[in-house]
């Protein structure tokens, strides 16, 4: 029960933040959104880190772990609120939900064996994700220079999400794919040595070092009203979604895994009944492929 439970937790905080970081994008933009919640990550994680990650040694092959972490994790944000910024969560979320495959093709890559049946379920997914992001162009939103969506001025402003082009957030979808996939792959090293907090404090500390302080020092780190709240649960949903997938990995690592995969199935359904978002049949086929593959990988290879 715990193990459904953390990894139905997880799943739920990634879709919550999924859906919210798409809706800060298209408002304040893809940086500025990275920015606030890195800082606001922050805030959460050092004082986490001091009275729970006493402990950890430090040797040369834990910092080039860690480093390999934190950038994973922070360029794969940028890019996943790229995309979002660009495309319908419906579509995109499902994609980045492949993380875990990506993470398992790395393994491959430095030597570990993948069974005959998760190389056919990595290939499906791929299929999955032609499918899901053909087709259903809309109007391409207004970005400014250095990622910025152009929105209204006047006491509506930040009111209104610039609408999403499908085509043009494909290329920053699978580059977060990549990114999150060696993340996940230091990150799985760094819990087997080190305590849980220095998964989730490098990539913080990244972010606010090299994007958040940046764009304060350039009166670039703005904020609406609209999407203050958003960006409030975006950081506290990450952060989350990471612990509470941890505490039911203690109990089955492949039902949490299973149960917290599906958050990009999660996020597009919710997208399409409470947003409107609109996909045709074969996207819809597509993000079902992905979502029962990421599924059927996390079973696979956690056994």
């Amino acid at each position: 029960m715990l193990a459904i439970l953390g990894g139905l937790g997880a799943a739920l905080c990634w879709a919550t933040s999924s859906m919210a970081s798409a809706r800060s994008a298209r408002m304040i933009g893809s940086v500025v959104t990275l920015g606030w919640v890195m800082l606001i990550g922050t805030v959460i994680a050092v004082p986490i880190a001091l009275v729970t990650g006493g402990g950890a040694e430090f040797t040369t092959d834990a910092v080039v772990l860690l480093v390999l972490s934190g950038a994973g994790n922070l360029l794969g944000l940028l890019f996943a609120y790229s995309a979002f910024q660009r495309g319908k969560v419906a579509v995109v979320a499902p994609i980045l939900s492949t993380e875990g495959a990506m993470a398992a093709v790395i393994a491959v890559v430095f030597g570990e064996q993948l069974a005959i049946g998760a190389a056919v379920v990595l290939a499906a997914i791929v299929a999955g994700i032609i499918l899901a992001s053909s087709g259903g162009e809309s109007e391409p939103a207004a970005v400014e220079p250095g990622g910025l969506v152009d929105v209204p001025d006047g006491p509506d402003a930040g009111q209104h999400p610039a609408a999403p082009s499908l085509g043009s957030a494909l290329p920053w979808a699978l580059a977060a794919v990549v990114c999150f996939g060696i993340g996940l792959y230091a990150s799985a090293r760094i819990g087997a040595t080190m305590p849980l907090v220095w998964s989730i404090l490098p990539a913080r500390l990244g972010g606010f070092v090299f994007v958040a302080l940046p764009l304060l020092a350039t009166g670039r780190l703005r904020l609406t009203r609209a999407a203050t709240p958003l960006v409030v649960i975006v950081g506290i949903a990450e952060i989350v979604g990471v612990a509470v997938y941890a505490l039911g990995a203690r109990d089955s690592i492949a039902i949490a895994a299973v149960m917290s995969s599906q958050f990009g199935a999660i996020a597009a359904v919710v997208s399409v009944v409470l947003f409107g978002e609109k996909l045709r049949r074969w996207q819809v086929a597509g993000v079902g492929v992905i979502a029962v593959g990421v599924a059927l990988l996390a079973a696979i290879t956690a056994t």
